[in-house]
């Protein structure tokens, strides 16, 4: 992509003085300078965040690690069961609903 030399600059200030008047370029101005100030002192908090994590990390060694204890037998618990596939889901939840439009149905046969 070429540089944009003067003229082209000048071609890009008069579309935007006849799309938007002069009056109105001022204040747009302004509030893309708001913008920006808003995005960097974002940006640098967030640079801040990322300092504080790094030095909390490098510290955490510095200090002594807690001994594991040893796991006793009637301590371990059973692993839970693996999570049921999308197509189990939808069928457990098809089925719930049938047991709903069913119950419902009842109801509003006790009711008439």
């Amino acid at each position: 992509m070429p540089n944009l030399g003067v003229p082209e600059l000048l071609i890009i200030l008069l579309v935007l003085v006849l799309l938007f008047g002069a009056k109105k370029l001022p204040d747009m101005a302004r509030g893309v300078g708001r913008s920006l100030r808003i995005f960097k002192a974002e940006t640098a908090k967030l640079r801040d965040d990322d300092d504080t994590t790094v030095e909390a990390q490098t510290q955490a060694p510095a200090q002594p690690a807690p001994q594991p204890q040893p796991v006793q037998p009637q301590q371990i618990q059973a692993t839970p069961a693996p999570a049921p596939s999308a197509e189990e889901q939808a069928r457990q939840l098809e089925e719930q609903a049938a047991k709903l439009r069913a119950s419902a149905a009842a109801q509003a046969d006790k009711r008439a």
